[in-house]
Order: C-alpha cells, then sequence, then structure tokens
C-alpha cells in the first residue's frame, strides 16, 4: 500500500510557516498538527523542487501534487486497470446491458488487476459527473426521441415581391446516440408540426418507442403540468406509428434541460453556419440544412468515441421498429353540433349528415381527400373533401317529405315568415326554391326568421324588400342593411 498522502492544504501551510513565518520544523509540526517527520519530508521537497514563498499563481493543486507525489498515479495504475469509462458509458445504452454486466466482463478480461463492483460503480459515477450535462443521463438505445422548434428563425425572400417569411426549424435527436434530423417548415401550426414527425421517422428508417416534445404545450389540447391532454390528430398519429407521445415536464425536470442541450447543438452548428446565407425559396434552406446536417451527424465526438453516424448504426439502427407500409396522412379533427338543416360545416363547406343526429355534437375527421364524421366512434357519414365554397348532400341523409312530426317543413318557414311581411315570404321561398333539396336552406331561413327577435318585424320586412330589388341572396347582406339603418331609409 503507498504511503498516506499529506493533503495539499496541509502542504501549502507547511511552506507558509516555514519560508514565510519562519517558524521552526518542531514549530512548524505543531502549527500544522502533523508529525515532525512528515513536515521534515515536506520541507525537504520544496527544497528540492526550489519552491519559494508566495508560491507562483499558476499552480494549482494538481500541479503541486505531481510535484510531491510523481508516482502516485503510476502506483495506482500498476495495481488497477482503469476502465474505459467512455465504453462504458456508451455500452450501458444497448438493451439489457448493466453495470453488474459489463463489470464481469471487466474481471474476467484482467482477473488480478480489477476494481470491487462497488469501486467500479463510484469511479464511473465521479467520471460522469466530470462530463457534460448532456451527456449524463443514460439514453436507452431505440428508447427515446427528442423533439422540439429552435428559438431562430430563417428568413426567406419572395424574389418576386421581396416579402421576407421566416421559416421554423424543427428538430429531432434519437437519445441514445444523437443523430439529429433538421427541417424548415413555414409554421408550428399541428399540420406542419406532425408532418414533420412523419418525415422525421423516414430519415431515421425506424421508429422510437416514446416521443418526448421539449414544448409541454405543443400537440395538447388542454395544457396541465402532469396531465396534459393530448391533441387528437397527434393521437392519431401516435397510434398511426404505435408510439408513445410524452412531454417534458416545465422547470426543474432533466429531461427538459436535455431536449434543450440537443436544440443548442443545431442552433450552433447549423443556424449559425446560415446566417450570412440568403434563401428565396423553402427548398433551397432545407437543401443547404440537409448538406449541413451530413457534416454534423460525422463530427466526432468530443468525450465519447466515434460519431454520431456510427452511434446510429451501432446503437439506435439495430432496434428502431419498422415503418408501416403507408405513412400517416394528416387528419384533421374538430367537434361541432348537427345543424337544424341536417349539416355540418368544415371549411366553410356543407356536408350532410343522417337527419336522425340532428342536435347532437359530432366529430370530424377530414383528410386531403375525404370527410368523415363520427358519432360515439361509429362513422355515420363520409363526403369526398371539398375545398370550394357551397355544399355537399347525400339525399338519403334528409327525412322524407310525408314524415309526420318533422320539426320544420318549407310550410312552417313560409307561415311564419308571412307573419312578418310578404317582402320576408319572398325572400325565404326564394331561398327554399333554389336548393336542390329544401333542407339545406334551413338554417338560412332560420336565421333571417330570428333576426325578428331584435328588429321589428316592419324593419326585418324591409330590409328583405332592399335585398329582393338588388339580388341579395346572403344572410348577411341583410343584416348588413340592417346595422347601417338602410331599411329607415325605404319609403313604403
Amino acid at each position: 500500500m503507498p504511503a498516506k498522502r499529506t493533503p495539499m492544504r496541509q502542504i501549502r501551510e507547511v511552506l507558509r510557516l516555514r519560508l514565510a513565518v519562519g517558524l521552526s520544523i518542531r514549530q512548524t509540526s505543531v502549527a500544522a498538527k502533523i508529525s515532525v517527520g512528515a513536515t521534515y519530508k515536506i520541507l525537504a521537497r520544496a527544497d528540492a523542487c526550489e519552491l519559494t514563498w508566495p508560491l507562483p499563481k499558476d499552480l494549482d493543486d494538481g500541479r503541486l501534487k505531481a510535484m510531491f507525489y510523481p508516482r502516485s498515479d503510476l502506483i495506482s495504475a500498476s495495481r488497477y486497470q482503469m476502465p474505459d469509462w467512455s465504453n462504458v458509458h456508451q455500452e450501458l445504452k444497448r438493451q439489457g446491458v448493466t453495470k453488474q454486466s459489463l463489470w464481469e466482463e471487466y474481471t474476467a478480461r484482467y482477473p488480478n488487476r480489477y476494481y470491487s463492483y462497488s469501486q467500479y460503480c463510484h469511479r464511473y459515477c465521479y467520471w460522469l459527473k466530470q462530463q457534460k450535462r448532456s451527456m449524463r443521463h443514460i439514453q436507452k438505445a431505440g428508447e427515446k426521441c427528442f423533439v422540439n422548434y429552435c428559438g431562430p428563425t430563417v428568413p426567406i425572400i419572395n424574389p418576386q415581391t421581396g416579402e421576407i417569411r421566416l421559416a421554423q426549424v424543427f428538430i429531432a435527436v434519437l437519445g441514445a446516440s444523437s443523430y439529429t434530423y433538421a427541417e424548415a417548415t413555414w409554421s408550428k401550426e399541428l399540420q406542419s408540426w406532425l408532418l414533420s414527425h412523419v418525415r422525421a421517422f423516414e430519415f431515421f428508417g425506424g421508429i422510437p418507442r416514446t416521443v418526448v416534445r421539449g414544448d409541454s404545450r405543443r400537440g395538447v389540447n388542454k395544457t396541465c403540468r402532469l396531465d396534459p391532454s393530448t391533441n387528437h390528430s397527434y393521437q392519431q398519429l401516435a397510434t398511426h406509428y404505435q408510439v408513445a407521445m410524452m412531454p417534458t415536464l416545465p422547470c426543474k425536470s432533466k429531461g427538459k434541460s436535455n431536449a434543450e442541450d440537443r436544440v443548442q447543438i443545431v442552433e450552433r452548428w447549423i443556424l449559425s453556419r446560415l446566417r450570412h446565407h440568403t434563401f428565396f425559396t423553402l427548398g433551397d434552406l432545407n437543401q443547404c440544412i440537409h448538406n449541413l446536417l451530413d457534416d454534423l451527424n460525422s463530427r466526432p465526438f468530443k468525450r465519447l468515441p466515434g460519431n454520431r453516424q456510427e452511434a446510429f448504426a451501432a446503437l439506435d439502427q439495430p432496434v428502431l421498429r419498422a415503418l408501416p407500409r403507408s405513412p400517416y396522412e394528416y387528419v384533421d379533427i374538430r367537434r361541432c353540433r348537427v345543424n337544424i338543416d341536417c349539416h355540418i360545416e368544415f371549411s366553410q363547406h356543407h356536408y350532410s349528415v343522417p337527419h336522425r343526429y340532428v342536435g347532437e355534437q359530432v366529430e370530424i375527421h377530414a383528410s386531403e381527400h375525404l370527410v368523415q364524421i363520427f358519432f360515439q366512434r361509429q362513422l355515420i357519414a363520409s363526403h369526398p373533401r371539398s375545398h370550394r365554397l357551397g355544399i355537399t348532400t347525400e339525399p338519403k341523409h334528409l327525412p322524407t317529405g310525408n314524415r309526420k312530426n318533422q320539426q320544420w317543413t318549407p310550410g312552417r318557414l313560409k307561415n311564419w315568415a308571412q307573419d312578418i311581411g310578404p317582402d320576408t315570404l319572398a325572400w325565404i321561398s326564394d331561398r327554399l326554391d333554389e336548393r336542390a333539396h329544401p333542407e339545406q336552406a334551413y338554417r338560412v331561413c332560420l336565421g333571417l326568421l330570428n333576426l325578428n327577435k331584435a328588429y321589428s318585424s316592419q324593419r326585418l320586412n324591409a330590409s328583405c324588400h332592399i335585398a329582393n330589388r338588388e339580388g341579395l341572396n346572403r344572410l348577411k347582406h341583410i343584416k348588413a342593411i340592417l346595422q347601417t339603418n338602410r331599411d329607415k331609409l325605404w319609403e313604403h
């Protein structure tokens, strides 16, 4: 066993008392609270190293220790074989690998020069504390993918108008290998957010078990620190890829700092290198980002062996789950109530629903080419998606003409309009006649007739007279007439 070493603090005190204060060896021994023999050895070594007081400012404890105990590290190394901690750290990311299994491999390799298991774990933890914060979390291979948007945006100039739009930069980073994907999108809206996930999974060539979003508010309907409600479209993406979507907890969460560290890497190694470039299209920007991604993923680690590309091939890629046969298609999911005219409205277009669901709350699933309506998770109607203003009606969704006890009929609407005035009756009749199915006009007719609650019958009938005369067939036109008091200018 090597001799017990005197702490650096006491060595400095011995040198100060002897060289600066001028005490004798015995007095120095008493004042420094060490033996006379140890004091003599310290002073002899200081004299051999030609040390004077005060000590040089750049002489730290590490250099001072090397002067007084030059063989201390060699003695330790000659007895025990120090494991390669960076390699241990990487191996712990593999599925099923533990410290116990790595220690057993280490003892088999160095049967006479190994640390005990407790010392092995202690020294590994000490090494880990010396590393960067982003390295201290052990991420299992294929387990987590961190996603977020970078803080800085990239300006893109329209070459025709000179207008400048700011592109957002989405990133996805696999936890074990730090293999990184990035792309630019026009916005942070839900559709862009979800489709960026799809392209990230395709870039990785597989699916992790968990996606951790850096912004805990993105992709949720209701923000809650511990139990956020996931957005329906985001949940549908998770179901399609069979992946768990997890937010990072705010404030003091270690997972949050882990995700933010990965964002900073993209900002420093990609966005900072693009700040002097001018882009005119989103495609040009994404091409530059793709080229810089190759450089980032092949850049050697500072404290670990290899690079992101090699770590991905060794750790994450073999255990990622396979992609589904077809990629996810964005579906906009909303809730609404079926109107009296047996239609629901989505993106300024009306779609029919079976009449028995009038007044019920339904869920709309709208993809690029199809609109589906669900009631209590059961599909009740389906229509081709229309991107124009208008109405789409399936005749079998409407009630039959001889249906008894029907709440609203054309006759009932006309009787109500006749009570208000002849011009109101004419406007209502025209709306019912111009539709292929009278039920399609029920909503606008009821909207007009209910104006009688806020305006007198005389004013409402006068407004309908102006609308009939000028060919105004929209409810908003009549509301504008009433709000601007044009009806009061009309003389009977």
